[in-house]
């Protein structure tokens, strides 16, 4: 059995017009709802054997805050650039790439890619991620590189929690 946790970044700011899209920081409420959401699910699912994230800034501070709440090692946390996109194509390629001896994982990335990845792999129609949604599917492969369609096991979204 496998689990893949998908988490869409946390509310980015659009404040600073310099600002390179790749290095948007989070806003307050990103802040707080990736908090929220972490400390919620700390509690309701066993931890994931690994963290891995998109180099963009504002999802890289998504999967810091729940490393801390999960009291998962940051040295621990995967980084990867090919994340940062917006086709699903790249997290499928790292999602069928993780090594199967993990059973679970959480993946930080970005909203066109999660969206098509969660309703192409997962049993429930998910109209639209929301920024810091968090969406877990469990496939009944002793591989990830044999993933197909899996069965939705959580739908989480800041929202809901507030």
């Amino acid at each position: 059995m496998k689990t893949i946790y998908i988490v869409r970044h946390a509310k980015s700011s659009w404040k600073y017009d310099s600002v390179k899209d790749i290095d948007r920081p989070l806003k307050e409420r990103g802040i707080n709802d990736a908090h929220l959401l972490s400390k919620y699910l700390a509690k309701e699912i066993q931890k994931p054997d690994v963290f891995v994230s998109s180099s963009a800034n504002r999802a890289l501070h998504t999967a810091v805050i729940f490393c801390e709440n999960f009291s998962y090692p940051l040295s621990n946390l995967q980084i990867k650039r090919q994340l940062y996109s917006f086709s699903d194509g790249y997290l499928v390629k790292t999602v069928k790439a993780l090594d199967d001896s993990f059973n679970s994982a959480i993946i930080f990335s970005h909203d066109h890619g999660i969206n098509t990845f969660v309703n192409k792999f997962g049993s429930k129609p998910i109209a639209h991620v929301a920024t810091c949604g968090v969406i877990g599917i469990e496939f009944n492969e002793k591989h990830w590189k044999n993933i197909k369609k899996g069965n939705t096991i959580l739908a989480e979204f800041p929202k809901n929690h507030r």
